[in-house]
């Protein structure tokens, strides 16, 4: 028998009690983003009754189905590759983008938002390969380039992690972002004002919120 979100939802509300103490923050600072990808829509329905109000999904079909039977009971997070020609769909439903990493995507953006989306600019850490975002050395430029985009904000950071087990390897990764973020603070840019970093996933999001995470991406662990 599959565990309850609502369970499921305390199991991790203890964790991040115990990260956050462990390096002296608030657990109000951690917002739980569930990831209801592989999920039906009762799921994700579930997981709003359990009082998880901020949904991601990474793909403008599956954000629009579970769109339409929510609604703006949840607060809708794209947190995949977003195809420029997909921008249309999803535009309307999503508040945070957590992939933006090239300028053509942030264009089609400003010309489809009718307001300014909240946007997280995808960084690879790590430089692997086989994840998409931009070098470590490509973000300052980059953001500072997306000035020209009125409905573009940049509230944030975002990576992956690589997938492994090595906990210094995960705690360097995620290091290194807060560095960059706190970096692009420094530049006072009304447009990017970056206080938020989205990492951590069920694999490692206690590691997460110890360097710094404000949101952690949690399907596994909560929804399945």
């Amino acid at each position: 028998m599959t565990a309850s979100v609502a369970s499921n939802l305390e199991q991790v509300k203890e964790q991040i009690n115990l990260a956050c103490e462990k390096v002296g923050r608030h657990p109000e600072e951690v917002r739980v983003v569930a990831v209801t990808k592989y999920v039906s829509t009762e799921r994700a329905q579930e997981a709003v009754e359990a009082g998880l109000i901020h949904l991601g999904e990474n793909r403008d079909e599956g954000m629009t189905e579970k769109y339409e039977e929510i609604g703006d009971k949840a607060t809708w997070h794209f947190i995949g590759t977003l195809q420029t020609r997909k921008v249309k769909n999803i535009i309307n439903q999503a508040s945070y983008i957590h992939s933006l990493d090239r300028l053509s995507l942030a264009k089609e953006i400003n010309k489809r938002a009718s307001k300014p989306v909240k946007c997280f600019v995808q960084v690879n850490v790590a430089e692997e390969e086989s994840k998409h975002g931009l070098s470590a050395d490509e973000v300052v430029p980059f953001i500072q380039a997306l000035e020209e985009y009125p409905n573009v904000q940049v509230v944030g950071l975002m990576t992956m992690a690589p997938h492994t087990d090595d906990e210094k390897v995960l705690r360097n990764c995620f290091k290194d972002l807060k560095k960059l973020q706190q970096e692009i603070q420094t530049l006072n840019l009304r447009y990017a004002p970056c206080q938020e970093l989205s990492m951590g996933m069920s694999n490692d999001y206690q590691i997460a919120i110890e360097e710094g995470a404000t949101f952690i991406r949690l399907g596994t662990t909560l929804v399945g």
